[in-house]
C-alpha cells in the first residue's frame, strides 16, 4: 500500500487555479474580476461607465483595481431582486 504524502506546491498551484476563491479583501485586477464574472472585457467597462457596476481605482497609470469587497458585494446584489437596477460610486 502507498504511503500517504503531501501535496505538491506546484499541484497546489493547479488547485488554486482550477477553484479560484474571491478574497475577502484586497484587490483584483481585470483578469481576476472577469474569473468571477463571466462577462466580456468590453461589457464589464460598459457596466462602469454605466455604473451599473463597482467603480475600479487607478493605482497608477497602467494599474486598475477593483476592490475584493465591492465585487463580493455586487455578486451577492445579484441575487436579490430589485425593480432598479444599483448605481456605484455616487
Amino acid at each position: 500500500m502507498p504511503k500517504p504524502t503531501s501535496i505538491s506546491a506546484a499541484t497546489a498551484v493547479t488547485l488554486s487555479i482550477l477553484s479560484p476563491v474571491l478574497p475577502e479583501t484586497g484587490f483584483l485586477r481585470q483578469p481576476q474580476v472577469l474569473v468571477f464574472i463571466p462577462i466580456s472585457k468590453s461589457t464589464l467597462w460598459r457596466r462602469v461607465q454605466a455604473r451599473s457596476f463597482p467603480q475600479p481605482m487607478k493605482l497608477s497609470a497602467r494599474v486598475t483595481v477593483w476592490r475584493a469587497e465591492d465585487i463580493r458585494r455586487w455578486i451577492v446584489e445579484q441575487g436579490r431582486s430589485t425593480a432598479e437596477p444599483l448605481e456605484y460610486g455616487t
